[in-house]
């Protein structure tokens, strides 16, 4: 009796000893557009705070060292040979990602973007971080207050986006376009890429202040070209004369408001993405909602449109009344 335990005990224990601990956990990839930008590693706090409250939930945080089509390819390649539940992904190319994202949803993960976008046909919904229109507008009035800072009446600005493919940063300059004629006391003299890379961005930065000689504002809808062209200003001593203005964090711009290179920026809580989509994800997998409506957790619940495009929240803005309360959070 006592080697018949032994042998039931023994075996018990093999299996434990090689199932994995939480083989029962939703796994879930939160693909970013590239490692090492602090908006996305905000997002990723939100994704885990989101893991932590669902209780079953493993988070992937992952992307490409570059922001390009070709490494989220490879990175989503891995995830789906990983056999994730679902992936999350912000896009670098709305269009390049369709057939690997396909291929994902055909091995059974539910995918969704957010951030930026994938086609419709690669994913199944996308959760844009407020309405493009009140991005695209809310950045040229920005731009007008840089205007009503400065002391003038009308003036010069340029667009310093991130990638010519960022499908978020396509989609707010042309709602920027639309909303234009309503202020006319702006006129738009030039669009640059940086590429979302702090190096480049910084250079074109400069060269816009070199090419548009009466340039006033800078508009730069992204956190990594905000942050360069705010320190271009800085170090080409055009502070008070030339500001910049868009997309930011709190925590890295704090320092170019106080300076005065920045008079005041918008954002909307990246931790709160991450946490949304996480959830949504998460949803998904479950089989949580309906295909018009899907939970959020504390961020309330995702109304889908006809092309399965949802609003998460409206962007806030941070000026130095209010900055420094907010750079300890994002």
């Amino acid at each position: 009796m006592c080697k018949k335990l032994f042998a039931a005990l023994s075996a018990v224990l093999s299996i434990a000893l090689i199932s994995p601990a939480h083989a029962d956990d939703v796994r879930i990839a939160l693909v970013v557009k590239a490692l090492g930008i602090g908006f996305f590693e905000a997002a990723n706090e939100g994704a885990q705070e989101a893991a932590n409250e669902l209780g079953n939930v493993e988070v992937i945080y992952t992307g490409p060292t570059t922001t390009t089509a070709e490494g989220q390819i490879e990175v989503i390649t891995s995830l789906i040979a990983q056999r994730v539940d679902a992936i999350a992904v912000s896009a670098n190319d709305q269009d390049a990602l369709v057939p690997i994202l396909k291929r994902a949803q055909q091995r059974g993960i539910k995918v969704i973007s957010w951030d930026s976008g994938v086609a419709p046909e690669g994913r199944i919904m996308h959760l844009n971080p407020s309405s493009n229109e009140l991005i695209g507008r809310m950045n040229v009035q920005l731009a007008a207050d840089a205007l009503e800072a400065k002391g003038i009446r009308s003036g010069q600005m340029a667009i310093l986006s991130a990638t010519p493919t960022s499908t978020n940063q396509n989609i707010w300059i042309e709602e920027m376009k639309k909303a234009l004629p309503e202020f006319s006391q702006l006129e738009l003299v030039d669009t640059v890429y940086g590429d979302d890379l702090a190096d480049k961005s910084y250079r074109e930065a400069v060269a816009l202040m070199r090419n548009h000689p009466d340039l006033d504002v800078i508009v730069a809808p992204t956190t990594v070209g905000i942050l360069a062209a705010a320190q271009a200003v800085s170090d080409q001593n055009r502070i008070g004369d030339v500001y910049v203005t868009g997309l930011g964090l709190p925590s890295e711009l704090a320092g170019h408001v106080h300076s005065g290179a920045i008079h005041n920026f918008a954002i909307w809580n990246p931790i709160d993405l991450g946490y949304a989509a996480t959830m949504i994800a998460y949803n998904l997998v479950e089989g949580n909602g309906s295909s018009s409506r899907i939970p959020m957790g504390r961020m309330g619940t995702a109304e889908l449109d006809a092309e399965g495009n949802a609003a998460m929240s409206d962007p806030f803005v941070y000026d130095a009344t209010n900055v420094d309360d907010f750079a300890s959070i994002f």
